[in-house]
């Protein structure tokens, strides 16, 4: 797959993310993939991230920085939102937070296999005050 296409590919699934159409992850996550060195189903996936958008509802994906080899794509996602309820383990304060999530995917069929995730809790937790 080309450098463009798998970028496009990934901005179609940060789309599918925003717009919460959770019916349309399986178009972009394979059944089966693997999160931080764990197995995971599709649907344990989609769990978790609703969790997420549940406790923060204008959480949004924002990428600003795309790098593609070969089939592995890595992005440096920025967040800015409201927590409502807790959110990475942290009770809201009800601020405003924003912090960067560096990620790794790996990508088979056009659909991510595997992801590396590395969120800057630290962050979330001195904006958040505990």
């Amino acid at each position: 797959m080309s450098d463009t296409k798998l970028r496009a590919r990934y901005l179609g699934y940060l789309a599918c993310l925003n717009d919460r159409r959770w019916g349309d992850l399986g178009e972009f996550v394979a059944d089966q993939l693997t999160y931080n060195g764990n197995q995971l189903g599709c649907n344990d996936y989609r769990s978790m991230i609703e969790r997420d958008t549940d406790a923060a509802p204008d959480l949004r994906y924002t990428p600003e920085l795309i790098v593609v080899d070969g089939d592995v794509l890595a992005c440096r996602l920025y967040f800015r939102c409201h927590p409502q309820r807790t959110f990475l383990g942290l009770v809201p304060s009800g601020g405003a937070v924003s912090f960067a999530e560096h990620v790794f995917y790996r990508f088979a069929d056009l659909k991510i296999v595997e992801v590396w995730s590395l969120i800057d809790k630290e962050a979330v937790r001195a904006q958040i005050g505990g």
